[in-house]
């Protein structure tokens, strides 16, 4: 492990708007600040919108049920609508938050629905496919650059066992989304048999310290993190398997 990482906002990134070539408008910052060995963090906002997974809510008729919850807990009937859409399945419903498991598999708030950094009568969902999403752009942006640019895409998540969201990876490209330490010692000699460390989430994390949710930078460079190659990983790996999942 090297002795120090460092973290890189990625600024001059012009507002993303539906269809625009998203490696494109973020290449002239990349091709000033990147170099070979960073890891390049996204937020799924800016890849969302590229994607046109943007829901306008004057067009979204929310059922009863959706009334009726939105009612209750004083929220916009209209976004839980598109929670109930974007929702493969219900797990929790407490104080007007809906716990549920995305089509991907992610376990979060509100299906990832977010009114956040959306313009107008939006809510902003999460990419159709997040890991298509980061192969295309790290292949776009890798050819471009001349070196391999892993590219993480990133979300907020809350936790079981704690307080407050963190950044955690839904989308990876080109990069292990682990380290594994097991079969190594600890300083003491004894052998590590449990330990692995889900990189592409702590990546995602440190990045979110100089991207911030008010401060309007969509994308952060990881530099100095020692990351393994991979050619097809996917970010489904780094979900608990529902038979270790002890909180449903």
């Amino acid at each position: 492990m090297p002795a120090s990482v460092s973290l890189w906002p990625v600024s001059g990134i012009p507002e993303i708007r539906s269809g625009d070539p998203l490696a494109e408008k973020m290449l002239p910052s990349l091709r000033e600040l990147a170099q070979a060995g960073d890891v390049l963090v996204v937020t799924h906002k800016i890849v969302s919108k590229a994607e046109g997974r943007v829901v306008d809510l004057t067009t979204v008729e929310p059922s009863e049920w959706a009334r009726q919850w939105a009612e209750k807990w004083k929220k916009d009937a209209r976004q839980i609508e598109v929670v109930l859409r974007e929702s493969a399945g219900i797990l929790r419903m407490e104080h007007g938050i809906i716990v549920s498991r995305t089509r991907h598999g992610l376990v979060c708030a509100n299906a990832g629905v977010d009114r956040s950094n959306s313009p107008g009568e939006t809510v902003c969902c999460l990419p159709d496919d997040p890991d298509a999403s980061a192969r295309g752009l790290s292949s776009s942006l890798s050819q471009s650059l001349g070196f391999t640019l892993p590219v993480l895409i990133s979300d907020s998540f809350g936790r079981a066992w704690r307080i407050g969201i963190i950044n955690v990876a839904i989308g990876v490209a080109a990069m292990d989304p682990f380290t594994d330490y097991r079969g190594q010692d600890d300083p003491h000699g004894y052998p590590l048999e449990a330990s692995i460390m889900g990189s592409a989430d702590a990546i995602c994390a440190a990045a979110e310290l100089v991207m911030g949710k008010t401060d309007g930078v969509p994308a952060a460079l990881v530099r100095g993190f020692d990351w393994k190659p991979m050619e097809n990983p996917s970010s489904k790996s780094l979900i608990r398997p529902l038979d270790q999942d002890f909180f449903r």
